[in-house]
């Protein structure tokens, strides 16, 4: 069963954001911690980096895949989870919670309307799975 919170906004590179402010806290969706299978380790972007939207900032090996993480909102990373590192298994069960990656000091709001709401997301979801 797939999970979309209400409270998040979504890439369709399987990236959600919880906006506060000027905070973006950001993470891999769900759906991409199920595609990818079990998550090995992550590469961290440097705090202070300035990351573009629709970049890389760092990316996921997983047991199936290497994958870039792309950026939803450019802006400053201001904050890495540090206990991913202590206990990766945490993208893989919590991925919208304690599973998140980054916070990036955003410097443009206006980005966020490109992102989908939850409903967005699962239709983009159903109709990529139906392709």
């Amino acid at each position: 069963m797939k999970v979309f919170p209400d409270d998040l906004l979504y890439s369709r590179e399987h990236i959600w954001v919880r906006v506060d402010g000027d905070l973006a806290t950001v993470g891999i969706t769900d759906y991409a911690q199920e595609s990818l299978g079990e998550i090995l380790s992550v590469e961290f972007p440097e705090i202070d980096t300035y990351v573009e939207r629709d970049e890389a900032f760092g990316s996921i090996e997983s047991t199936k895949a290497v994958v870039d993480l792309i950026a939803s909102v450019g802006g400053t990373i201001v904050s890495v989870n540090e206990d991913i590192n202590d206990d990766i298994g945490i993208l893989n069960s919590d991925p919208h919670d304690t599973g998140w990656l980054v916070v990036i000091e955003m410097d443009d709001l206006e980005q966020l309307d490109d992102l989908l709401d939850a409903a967005g997301y699962h239709d983009f979801i159903m109709q990529q799975e139906a392709d």
